[in-house]
């Protein structure tokens, strides 16, 4: 099976990356580097879109991560790297202040063949609540991504 290549998706201070499984041949050695830096295993049925307890936990993930670790760039894997992976960074970056369709886009734009029609579906239906955006000191919220 040809995998596409790894792609970074950078939005204001995020950066994911976007990688697929490793082959049988390197799956120990993916484990291992894995392990280096505090692997996190949520899984959810390929082809379909993530549980409400897995975008909150994901969300607070991109939160937490970009917030302590300015410029640090999360890694995050599916089978190829077009479905649900794609969809998990598309969740942050509406959660951030970008219009669905423009994550959908954006992404498509780096990762040609990313998200199938059901996960479209959701990412279109879905409502942000502008959990990655912050209030000023005016009380009012920016549009900026994580401070």
């Amino acid at each position: 099976m040809n995998h596409p290549a790894p792609v970074e998706v950078t939005y204001g201070n995020m950066r994911f990356l976007i990688i697929h499984n490793p082959t049988n041949s390197t799956l120990n050695r993916f484990i291992e580097e894995l392990k280096k830096y505090g692997f996190l295993d949520w899984p959810f049925d390929d082809g379909s879109s993530p549980s409400n307890q897995i975008v909150d936990d994901w969300l607070s993930l991109v939160d937490v991560k970009f917030r302590e670790e300015p410029g640090c760039c999360i890694a995050i894997h599916c089978v190829a790297g077009l479905g649900r992976t794609p969809v998990l960074v598309a969740l942050a970056l509406i959660e951030s202040g970008m219009k669905n369709e423009d994550a959908v886009q954006f992404i498509r734009e780096k990762r040609r063949g990313a998200f199938n029609s059901k996960q479209l579906l959701y990412l279109e239906k879905y409502h942000s609540q502008m959990r990655l955006c912050f209030k000023d000191s005016t009380g009012h919220r920016n549009n900026c991504c994580i401070q």
